[in-house]
């Protein structure tokens, strides 16, 4: 449990670092990119957001992560104004950041800081598959479905069919955003690293 505590200590501590913060603005600017592509239909949205606030829980952490998840849904309101500004959305979406960074923060596990092995690739993978699921049902499923009826966004006789929707949608949805956490997490974590290694072989 201590380890589980202190991943948070290790993960604050990455705001001292101006590299944390510029790669972090840079892909919370990812983030906004991907919404503004997003799909909205009548029940749900379709978009891939979510990419970018994994990769930042995964270099960074969940401290990192909650606040960029966080400032990604205060940024994209004053970009992008939709209607009324609600703080439980910021929260939930602070939770999203949260979860990613829990499940697949580098510095957690050894084996993953020095991703070269195919055993360590498989690891993250699994991680993402795992932190993947744990935000569609936590997030996409209870959390917005819950505040989406309480605001009036679905009406209460229509909370079954959201649900059923929105699960099919979240279901259908998995077979693309899986591949491309398996994908673009080594990939990310690879360069990040390499970047590291450079700066650190120029000074």
């Amino acid at each position: 449990m201590m380890s589980f505590f202190s991943m948070f200590g290790t993960s604050f501590k990455e705001f001292r670092n101006v590299r944390t913060v510029l790669i972090t603005g840079l892909f919370i600017a990812v983030s906004m990119v991907l919404e503004m592509f997003s799909i909205n239909l009548a029940l749900f949205k379709i978009n891939f957001a979510f990419l970018a606030i994994a990769v930042i829980g995964m270099l960074f952490g969940p401290s990192v992560g909650l606040v960029a998840g966080m400032l990604c849904d205060i940024v994209g309101f004053i970009a992008k104004p939709d209607g009324g500004f609600f703080p439980a959305y910021v929260l939930v979406a602070g939770l999203q950041g949260l979860i990613y960074g829990i499940c697949l923060y580098h510095r957690a596990d050894p084996q993953l800081r020095f991703l070269k092995r195919q055993s360590s690739t498989i690891v993250l993978c699994i991680r993402a598959v795992i932190a993947r699921l744990l935000d569609v049902v936590i997030i996409n499923l209870l959390l917005n479905t819950a505040l989406n009826l309480h605001y009036g966004f679905i009406p209460a006789e229509a909370y079954g069919t959201a649900v059923i929707a929105r699960t099919a949608k979240n279901v259908l949805e998995l077979a693309a955003d899986i591949p491309l956490l398996m994908l673009i997490l080594p990939a990310a974590l690879v360069a990040y690293q390499r970047m590291g290694a450079v700066r650190a072989a120029r000074s």
